[in-house]
C-alpha cells in the first residue's frame, strides 16, 4: 500500500478534479466500441518493434510507454507521480536463484461522478506482457529465435481495456475505475500479484475486477466468461449485459484460473474473465495481428462496457462468494488426474517453502484446513523448497491417497492430513 500521506494527497486530487465528472449525470455519450482503434492498438503491441514484450525487455517497456500515452491522452488521472507502478519481476526457476526483471504495471483512474460512491473501485485490466523470443511457455520451442508477438495474448485484452477507457471516461459511472495493465503474467501472474499487495487504494475498497486475456479470435460468437460463481448477482447481471448482443455466452467457474483475475479473487473481490477461447495460435510465433477479429473484439467490448456500468452505477455493492466449483479438467503435468486445489503465489519469496495465494473452495486442501498464506514445506514426505519440488511431490501421487502436508502458517508449523481428489473430465 502506498503510505498514508500519499494516498491522501491522490484522494484530494480526486475530489478535486472529479467536479468536471460529475457533470455527467445525464444520458451516457453516444459512444460504440470502434474495431479500427481496437486494430490499431494491437497492430501496434504486436508489432516487431515490440519484439513479443517479454517482461524485462525494451518492448516491454516501451509497450508500457505507450499505454501510458493513451491514458494520458484521455484525461485519465495517474496515481502519484505517474502512471507506472515499477517493481521487479521475480519469475520461479528450474536451475539457481531467480531473475530479476525490472519492469512495471501501468494504471491510471477516472474519478467516479457520485461522491457517496467514488471511493470504491472497479478494476479494469489485462496483461501486456508476452514471450518475445523465449521458448519458456513457447508451444512452438523447435522454432527458435522466432518473435512471439502475442496479437491475442495479450495485445487484445490491453487493446479493449484502452477502448473501454475511453468509453467510459465519456460518461463516468458513480463508482471509481482503476484502468490497469500487467506485467510478469506469463511470469506467473506477477503483476497483478505485485498491485494486490501494494494497491494505490485500500484493497477492500475495490469491489469488482474485470478481466481481459485473449479476447481477439471471436469465432462462431462463441464468449467464455469465467468467475460468473464469484458474487450471487453477476449471473442475472450477465445475462442481462448480453440479452440482444448476438453472442453465445458460456458463463462458468470460481474467480481462480490462469490468468489474472486471480489475484484479486484470493483478495475476497468478485471477478470476470473475458475470453474468447483458446486456438491454434496461442503461445506460437504465428499468434499475429493479421488473425484478430476486431469487429469482434469490439462486440466484446460492448458487453464488457454494460457489465462495466451496470457494476459501477448499483447502489449496494457486489455480494462475495467464495464460490465451490468443479475441480479443473486439465492438469500442469501430462497424464495426470490427481487433484489437491492449492493456488500458489507465484510472486514467491526468498524462503524456502510454496506460498499459497489461496485455495479452491470445496477442494481437498480446503477440506483439510489449508488457508491463504501458508507456505508448504513438506508434502507426502518429501521436503517442498519451491514450486517444482511441490509438483514433483504433487504427481508422485494418486487419486485418493492420503498425505500429510506440512505449511508454515505464522510461526506455527502445523501438519495436516489430506484426501487427494480427481480431476474432472
Amino acid at each position: 500500500m502506498i503510505k498514508s500521506s500519499r494516498r491522501g494527497a491522490w484522494l484530494a486530487l480526486v475530489v478535486a478534479t472529479s467536479a468536471c465528472q460529475s457533470a455527467h449525470t445525464g444520458p451516457r455519450a453516444a459512444l460504440a466500441p470502434d474495431s479500427l482503434a481496437i486494430r490499431r492498438d494491437i497492430f501496434y503491441l504486436a508489432s516487431d518493434a515490440l519484439a513479443g514484450r517479454l517482461t524485462g525487455t525494451p518492448g516491454n517497456d516501451s509497450a508500457a510507454a505507450y499505454i501510458a500515452r493513451r491514458y494520458a491522452a484521455l484525461g485519465l488521472r495517474p496515481i502519484s507521480d505517474g502512471y507506472l507502478q515499477r517493481f521487479v519481476a521475480r519469475p520461479p526457476s528450474h536451475a539457481g536463484p531467480s531473475p530479476s526483471l525490472p519492469t512495471q504495471n501501468v494504471f491510471a483512474v477516472l474519478p467516479g461522478r457520485d461522491p457517496a460512491l467514488r471511493g470504491e473501485y472497479i478494476v479494469i485490466g489485462a496483461h501486456f506482457d508476452h514471450l518475445g523470443t523465449s521458448t519458456d511457455g513457447a508451444l512452438d520451442p523447435d522454432v527458435k529465435g522466432a518473435v512471439r508477438r502475442g496479437a491475442d495474448d495479450n495485445a487484445s485484452g490491453t487493446a479493449a481495456v484502452l477502448e473501454l477507457a475511453r468509453l467510459l471516461a465519456a460518461a463516468p459511472t458513480r463508482r471509481s475505475i482503476i484502468f490497469a495493465n500487467f506485467s510478469g503474467e506469463e511470469e506467473g501472474l506477477l503483476g497483478s500479484a505485485y498491485f494486490v499487495e501494494h494497491s494505490p487504494v485500500a484493497i477492500d475498497s475495490i469491489a469488482a475486477m474485470l478481466n481481459f486475456d485473449m479476447v481477439g479470435r471471436l469465432k462462431n460468437d462463441k464468449l467464455i466468461v469465467y468467475g460468473i460463481l464469484t458474487a450471487k448477482e453477476l449471473p442475472s447481471l450477465l445475462d442481462s449485459a448480453t440479452a440482444n448482443a448476438g453472442l453465445r455466452v458460456t458463463a462458468q467457474g470460481d474467480g481462480f484460473g490462469a490468468s489474472d483475475q486471480s489475484s484479486f479473487y484470493a483478495k475476497d473481490i468478485p471477478v470476470l474473465h473475458f475470453f474468447t477461447d483458446l486456438h491454434d495460435d496461442y503461445h506460437r510465433a504465428t499468434d499475429v495481428p493479421e488473425h484478430i477479429n476486431a469487429a469482434g473484439e469490439a462486440r466484446v467490448v460492448a458487453v464488457a462496457e454494460r457489465v462495466a456500468r451496470e457494476i459501477g452505477d448499483r447502489g449496494p455493492r457486489l455480494t462475495f462468494v467464495r464460490a465451490v466449483a468443479a475441480a479443473p479438467a486439465s492438469s500442469t503435468r501430462e497424464g495426470s488426474d490427481v487433484y489437491f486445489g492449492s493456488i500458489p503465489d507465484m510472486a514467491g519469496g526468498d524462503a524456502p517453502g510454496l506460498r499459497l495465494t489461496g485455495v479452491r473452495a470445496g477442494s481437498p486442501a480446503d477440506i483439510a484446513g489449508l488457508k491463504a498464506g501458508d507456505v508448504i514445506v513438506e508434502f507426502g514426505g518429501k521436503s517442498v523448497k519451491d514450486l517444482f519440488e511441490y509438483s514433483n511431490a504433487l504427481y508422485s501421487h494418486k487419486p485418493g491417497d492420503a498425505v500429510s502436508v506440512v505449511v508454515l502458517r505464522g510461526t506455527q508449523r502445523l501438519t495436516l492430513q489430506v484426501k487427494l481428489g480427481k480431476r474432472s473430465g
